[in-house]
């Protein structure tokens, strides 16, 4: 049988209101580790896993003992999609909880000039959206464009990727991502 270790650390990362950053500083490791283990592209060994479940703070033998129920809700009002964005992008999901599930979906505002970073986003998966309102400048790899309303984008994740509002107001998207990145 399997664990899902990265499901499973996200999950109570969540549940104990850190960040990714957060978990990192208290666990002695780098963001991107923490990253990497959550989207399960590294198997931490048993010292390092024990060290970063210190930070939350969890035990081995809890951590594997621990089984969140499985999100049974299948409707969701506008006011209960739970906000991961900060700042001048939000990230608006689709439950709260997605432990056990390979699929995200986001409701994504970005305020005008708001962009993703300078150094590319790479993780394993998919994604794929539509512009619902503003104007979307998007680099796949080399390639740019700006996207408009109904407009749309699909592509492999491990790409290196760029989002960034342009325009005078503000860009809404629908995305989807699996398996979950956040």
């Amino acid at each position: 049988m399997s664990v899902d270790i990265g499901s499973r650390l996200r999950h109570l990362r969540r549940v104990h209101n850190l960040s990714q950053r957060e978990l990192a500083k208290r666990a002695g490791v780098t963001n991107s580790t923490i990253s990497l283990i959550e989207s399960n592209s590294s198997n931490p060994s048993v010292g390092a896993l024990k060290r970063i479940l210190d930070g939350i703070p969890i035990g081995l033998a809890e951590f594997f003992a621990f089984e969140p129920e499985r999100p049974r809700k299948a409707f969701y009002a506008a006011e209960e999609l739970t906000e991961i964005g900060k700042g001048p992008i939000s990230y608006r999901q689709i439950g709260d909880n997605l432990f056990g599930r390979s699929l995200q979906i986001l409701k994504e505002c970005y305020q005008p000039g708001a962009d993703t970073g300078k150094v590319p986003l790479v993780h394993d998966g998919e994604e794929g959206g539509i512009v619902l309102s503003g104007r979307l400048e998007i680099t796949v790899d080399d390639e740019r464009r700006i996207l408009g309303p109904g407009d749309a984008y699909y592509f492999e994740s491990r790409r290196p990727h760029r989002f960034r509002c342009v325009g005078p107001v503000p860009c809404e998207i629908i995305s989807a991502c699996t398996p979950p990145t956040f």
